[in-house]
């Protein structure tokens, strides 16, 4: 017996049947078993899901007016089937001359052109690439080899003309670029004519395949109204994919909020997709539909804002605008104003505020643009008239820019609330009448007054009051500093004075601050020495490496790491206390610099950027008046004011009042502006009274015969700077013999091409490149300042800031006129906004 079981055919024999046990066993497992999860597996390998987009949610404004919401209308689409190609053919066909026919258009994507003469061209900004990629050709075959390749390609009838062949591949093509999802249905053409609704419907057996639907599509029946606050929509981007593809379950040709509400309130405002379960072949192609499940609108969204007062402020802005740029008259039923002429006043912004709630009443930004033109994916050329005329110039037109929200811009004599809260608050005395003297002298520098610079007057003694409404600069040098500048003696504060005050002053009236706002806004800090010694570092970094070759050796240049470190050792220098003696010695110690160039390179670090490095009286008396690096939005200018006349209690800055199914948003907790004695918000507001209504006021005769009695200020802001042109190599060129005579352009050409090559992470872009160029081959002798010579210079900033009625202040309203020249050239805009708002109030 032993031996049997020894025997090595028996072990075989043996080992055979134990195996063919084991898959008996494990097919009675999967056959009986498990059948139900393998049949479920089965029938998953060749089921698919079609999705429906569903409704988005309605954007309202307070009172229930549609600023967003949903067109649906009757478009039609196909899908293959089990159909061969040349019944698919056929019915594209017969599908395109019904729609022909009732003069319905086919949605045509297709790359290649017909003429009515009979010749092929590629379309520009299609989908070329694509195409020929899928046809196995190269990017050079021409247009009428392709439209043969692809007739061939798709079995189109060689007896059918190049236009019906056409007609064919528009849709052929569409399916193609599907891959391997042809189940999917393609969309042939949307908003059909019922004509052609009927003929499809009624004869539908003739035209397999095809499907008759309702699509939705996001509309703004108001268009341009309101545009930068409630955003557009865009196509999923690549990079977020794994966010709302992957994590969210979105589709990847669903689009999405992508600014605005829009965007913030996404998830309220998507919808749940349909579905539709249906089962496909191993090629791809639609069997039949398993079942179908309806989609679901998203949640609705009501703003705060009041679609009249918004179109009232968006008007009258680009009223202003068009007016100031001929210099015209702003013509209104408040009284006509006569505008002073400011040819470069293209962008502009205006916001209006509810004062005890903080709640956005209206806020436009100009210019504006149509986001209907995204609702079903914009177009290349839609989408390159929307960007900035001048990419250059961070103050040109750029329709997509909230500039209510966005642009931090010096805020002028609007400041002056702030340094007199400051300056209340320390100890001053609003009766007390201090001497304007026309003029501050600090060291070499000189500080005036308006009237001073302008025309060598002096407004004589004034209050806190009277100064408001003659916007006193020397007045606020005396309150900013808690001295008399005129007589030198002190004006006997309790509590010293300083910048840090001013700006702690600012920052609780919201300035430099989140506005709390649901959209994308700028917020730029408040002034410190930090912040000012950190921008010296920043500017000369930015000088050291657009000159490096001027002061580094070649070995130091070529190795963009050593250079970063040179870099970086010589602008930490900045806040530091050096002679030039001491710059010169750390300079020779420090490895690769040019040792002909020590000596000008130490000049240019102290005294351009190491002597500025303080935070001294002239930094405080810039500041006290709106200039220096203050910058602030138009938004949060509006919050500031609306805090004043609250009498100091600042609410968080809000767009959304009630979102369905969540209720009413509720706001973060009030915060109060710290002062002894609320009394000196009324001493500001009874200044800001005499501002509009008093005879020194520089908004009285826009605001006479006003119904409603307004508090208000005014603020013309210098901006510093040349505007740069759209090309600056156009730019040198036309003004080279001026600049440089002696270069020749070839040469210039030649030099700019070598330092975009050698450094390309330097010289990244011609325009850089091509100034260097010429400093280079002038030998240093041509500056920056010369080359920016020809150039115009920006004009000033135009703020008016205004609350009423004034007694018990109830809207607040900031406008900001860029490059509007004077300020008072934006006082139209506060005066159409309120006067909406009072007769709305009135009715």
């Amino acid at each position: 017996m032993i031996k049997f079981f020894q025997s090595r055919y028996v072990q075989l024999v043996a080992l055979v049947l134990a195996l063919m046990g084991i898959l008996l066993v494990r097919l009675f497992v999967l056959t009986v078993v498990q059948k139900d999860d393998w049949s479920q597996a089965a029938e998953n390998l060749s089921t698919k899901t079609i999705y429906e987009s569903a409704p988005r949610g309605e954007i309202l404004d307070r009172n229930g007016k549609v600023l967003a919401g949903n067109t649906y209308t009757i478009s039609v689409r196909l899908s293959k089937g089990n159909m061969t190609e040349e019944k698919l053919n056929q019915t594209i066909l017969n599908l395109a001359k019904v729609l022909e026919k009732n003069g319905d258009e086919m949605i045509d994507n297709f790359p290649v052109k017909l003429s009515s003469s009979g010749r092929f061209s590629y379309k520009k900004d299609e989908n070329k690439s694509d195409f020929l990629k899928r046809l196995g050709l190269s990017e050079g075959v021409n247009a009428k080899e392709a439209f043969s390749k692809a007739r061939n390609y798709f079995k189109i009838d060689s007896n059918l003309s190049s236009e019906d062949a056409r007609k064919i591949l528009t849709v052929r093509n569409e399916m193609a670029a599907l891959g391997y999802k042809k189940y999917m249905p393609v969309t042939v053409a949307r908003d059909i004519s019922d004509r052609s609704v009927a003929v499809l419907e009624e004869n539908s057996e003739a035209y397999p395949g095809v499907e008759v639907f309702s699509q939705v599509s996001r509309s703004y029946p108001e268009g341009s109204t309101a545009s930068h606050i409630l955003g557009y929509l865009g196509k999923i981007s690549d990079s977020e994919k794994e966010k709302y593809v992957s994590e969210l379950g979105y589709q990847s040709w669903d689009l999405i909020g992508k600014d605005g509400i829009e965007k913030a309130y996404e998830d309220v405002l998507k919808g749940t997709a349909g579905e539709k379960k249906v089962q496909v072949d191993a090629a791809g192609n639609l069997v039949r539909t398993i079942n179908q499940t309806e989609a679901k609108k998203g949640g609705d969204v009501t703003l705060t804002i009041d679609l009249d007062l918004q179109k009232t402020a968006e008007k009258a802005l680009k009223q202003a605008l068009n007016t100031m740029q001929r210099g015209g008259t702003f013509v209104s039923e408040y009284g006509n104003y006569t505008m002073k002429r400011a040819v470069n006043a293209q962008v502009g912004a205006v916001v209006a505020l509810d004062v005890e709630n903080g709640d956005v009443l209206a806020m436009a930004s100009c210019p504006d643009f149509d986001p209907n033109l995204f609702a079903n994916g914009i177009s290349t050329n839609d989408w390159k008239s929307l960007q900035s005329k001048n990419p250059r110039d961070p103050l040109a037109p750029a329709p997509l820019y909230n500039v209510a929200a966005k642009s931090a811009v010096q805020p002028g004599s609007t400041f002056k609330m702030v340094t007199a809260t400051a300056a209340l608050q320390c100890g001053l005395n609003p009766q007390r009448r201090l001497y304007d003297n026309g003029y501050v002298q600090l060291g070499n520098n000189s500080f005036g007054c308006v009237v001073w610079n302008l025309n060598r007057k002096k407004h004589g003694y004034l209050n806190l009051q009277e100064a408001l409404e003659v916007s006193c600069n020397y007045y606020f040098f005396d309150a900013a500093t808690g001295k008399d500048f005129y007589t030198g003696n002190s004006l006997g504060y309790k509590k010293k004075i300083s910048i840090d005050t001013i700006m702690d002053y600012a920052a609780q009236y919201g300035l430099g601050q989140p506005t709390g706002i649901e959209i994308p806004e700028t917020v730029t800090a408040t002034p410190s020495k930090e912040s000012k010694i950190s921008g010296l570092r920043s500017s000369l970094k930015n000088v050291l490496l657009a000159e490096a070759e001027t002061w580094f050796e070649k070995s130091t240049v070529a190795d963009r790491s050593l250079l970063d470190k040179k870099i970086s050792t010589i602008t930490g220098w900045i806040g530091e206390d050096l002679t030039k003696a001491q710059l010169e010695n750390r300079l020779s110690q420090l490895s690769g610099i040019k040792e002909s160039k020590i000596p000008a390179l130490a000049d240019l670090c102290k005294y351009t950027y190491i002597n500025q490095a303080t935070w001294n009286t002239g930094d405080a008396l810039n500041i006290a008046i709106g200039q220096g690096i203050n910058s602030y939005t138009p938004l949060q200018m509006a919050g500031y004011v609306a805090t004043l006349g609250n009498k100091g209690v600042r609410n968080q800055i809000s767009l959304v009042e009630k979102i369905e199914g969540r209720g009413t948003i509720e706001k973060d907790a009030s915060q109060k502006v710290q002062v002894n004695d609320d009394s000196y918000f009324d001493e500001i507001i009874e200044g800001m009274v005499r501002v509009a209504n008093g005879s020194g006021g520089s908004l009285t005769r826009l605001f006479k015969g006003f119904p409603v009695t307004v508090a208000g200020k005014t603020g013309t802001a210098q901006r510093s700077g040349k505007i740069n042109p759209v090309d600056e190599e156009e730019y040198i060129k036309n003004h080279l013999g001026a600049i440089a005579p002696s270069l020749s352009w070839s040469d210039i050409q030649k030099e700019k091409k070598r330092l975009m090559k050698t450094y390309p992470d330097i010289y990244t872009t011609r325009h850089t490149a091509v100034r260097r160029a010429v400093m280079n081959l002038s030998g240093g002798k041509v500056t920056a300042a010369k080359i920016d010579q020809y150039k115009a210079n920006y004009d000033n900033f135009a703020w008016v800031v205004t609350m009423a009625p004034a007694d018990d202040p109830k809207i607040a309203v900031a406008v900001m006129i860029a490059q509007g020249s004077t300020a008072a050239n934006a006082g139209p805009v506060a005066r159409e906004v309120m006067g909406e708002y009072f007769k709305q109030k009135e009715k």
